[in-house]
C-alpha cells in the first residue's frame, strides 16, 4: 500500500503553538503514522462531517482522507474540550 501524502492546514502550526513541547512530539509522532494507516484503530469518523479524528492523550487531531488522491489532510488539532467548536 503507497503511503499518504500529509498536508497540513496553516492554521494547524497556530494549534500547536498552543499545546506544551511534550505533548507536541508525541501529536506530530501520531500525524506522521497517518500515512502508512490513514484509519487506525481508535480512529472514529466524525458525524455529519467527511472527516476523522484520532486521540492522543488528551488532544485530538481532526484530519480528512483523500483515497483517490492518497492525501491525509490535517486539519486541526487541539484539547479534546475545545477541538470540537
Amino acid at each position: 500500500m503507497a503511503l499518504f501524502e500529509l498536508r497540513v492546514r496553516p492554521s494547524v502550526a497556530k494549534d500547536l503553538k498552543a499545546i506544551p513541547r511534550q505533548s507536541v512530539l508525541r501529536v506530530l509522532d501520531k500525524i506522521e503514522s497517518l500515512r502508512e494507516d490513514p484509519r487506525p484503530v481508535g480512529s472514529e469518523k466524525l458525524s455529519g462531517m467527511e472527516r476523522y479524528r484520532i486521540r492522543q492523550g488528551c488532544y485530538r487531531i481532526i484530519y480528512s482522507i483523500f483515497d483517490d488522491e492518497i492525501v491525509v489532510e490535517i486539519v486541526k488539532v487541539g484539547h479534546r474540550k475545545d477541538v470540537y467548536r
